[in-house]
């Protein structure tokens, strides 16, 4: 009797189109998609650790349906985030931890899906399209670089022909998906400048990595303008869009391309995280309060329409009074379209957990959360997320 699989899916839209390769990897194994959860006899649980209440889903989730089915309960399988968190920790405990409260799961990391199974996508207008995996920048507050690790670029031409075959089965719409999108391709070029050598694009085009020192880093290039301008060219492709960049890899090459192609999405989300340079550098985001402003400017000189999107965090350790006004100040400068907030809350395994204290009170977490969110939603939507 042919076996049948559910997935569940927890966190952002990358792990909603890792969830789509999946698929595909259970159904390349004989295993048909279950209707239901309660006919399933394999339920997949790709796990989200941005918050500890992402994982405690996960251990509720498996509580709840083994007290309901009992015998019946499906075999549970776990991947994503969580199990990527788990085989990295130096300590163990967060793999302990998970094999004392799911003793009877299995665990499947992301890595063994790979990218050669082709997504089984929803039907609709809009495809989502992996370009990368993972993160080298280590921000203080985030887990990210634990739980998917370093990196990783997809092969340009590869991420090109899905597109292509994405438009062919119908959709017009995709979305380019990292962790830092726009730093898509820095670890083939750093590959080059070790090399002493060029990078060919598919077309034959050559690129010349060139890496500059700024303030106390090195800004490594990269391939991410290229390839948003090859898949803006795809004929078919009404609007591309991509998430999340970092203003430290935006460069003007990108705005240049952006502005030329109207089909790339004139909605940005740029996410700046503080308004001080202060606690910026206790994030250890790489740019500064001017920088950012002064990129928003460019952005805003080169592309008339565009409508920025951010997402601030109140609350930082170490943020004094003075330094959360700047970022209110940010943001009324700004004028975001939208903005998400988060008050602080540390994350275990986290440089931030590490090396800073959680020193700011959580009511005054939730006092400055509410004065910015009367700044930056006046007359707006209010968005609103916990980190």
């Amino acid at each position: 009797m042919t076996e049948k699989f559910f997935i569940k899916t927890f966190g952002c839209q990358q792990n909603v189109a890792d969830s789509e390769r999946i698929e595909q990897f259970y159904r390349s194994r004989g295993f048909l998609p279950a209707e239901t959860l309660e006919e399933a006899d394999v339920l997949i649980l790709n796990t989200c650790v941005i918050r500890d209440k992402a994982e405690e889903k996960v251990y509720g989730m498996v509580r709840s349906l083994t007290e309901r089915l009992g015998d019946k309960t499906p075999r549970i399988v776990i991947t994503g985030c969580l199990i990527g968190a788990a085989v990295r920790e130096p300590s163990g405990k967060l793999m302990k931890r998970l094999m004392k409260r799911l003793p009877e799961a299995e665990f499947l990391p992301l890595e063994e899906v790979g990218f050669e199974h082709t997504p089984v996508r929803a039907k609709g207008q809009m495809a989502s399209i992996v370009i990368s995996n993972g993160c080298n920048n280590y921000c203080a507050f985030c887990i990210v670089p634990f739980s998917r690790g370093k990196e990783r670029s997809r092969a340009f031409a590869d991420i090109v022909a899905e597109v292509k075959q994405a438009v062919a089965d119908g959709y017009t719409e995709v979305t380019l998906l990292g962790q830092n999108v726009n730093s898509y391709g820095a670890d083939f070029l750093l590959e080059k400048i070790k090399e002493g050598e060029e990078y060919e694009l598919p077309g034959g085009q050559k690129v010349q990595p060139i890496m500059v020192k700024h303030l106390n880093r090195h800004r490594i290039p990269t391939l991410f303008p290229y390839l948003l301008e090859g898949v803006a060219l795809i004929p078919g492709l009404k609007k591309v869009t991509f998430i999340s960049s970092n203003p430290w890899d935006f460069s003007d090459k990108l705005i240049d391309v952006m502005a030329r192609h109207k089909n790339v999405d004139r909605v940005l989300h740029l996410p700046v995280q503080s308004g001080s340079d202060a606690v910026l550098k206790r994030m250890n985001r790489w740019y500064t309060r001017t920088e950012y402003l002064s990129l928003v400017e460019r952005i805003k000189s080169r592309i008339p329409d565009i409508q920025l999107t951010t997402d601030i965090i109140v609350g930082f350790p170490g943020e004094t009074r003075a330094q959360f006004e700047e970022s209110v100040d940010l943001v009324r400068r700004v004028d975001f379209a939208k903005t998400f907030i988060a008050w602080y809350s540390p994350r275990p395994g986290t440089t931030a957990t590490k090396g800073l204290g959680d020193d700011i009170l959580i009511e005054e977490k939730q006092r400055r959360f509410h004065e910015l969110d009367a700044v930056a939603f006046k007359g707006k939507k209010s968005l609103k997320m916990a980190l």
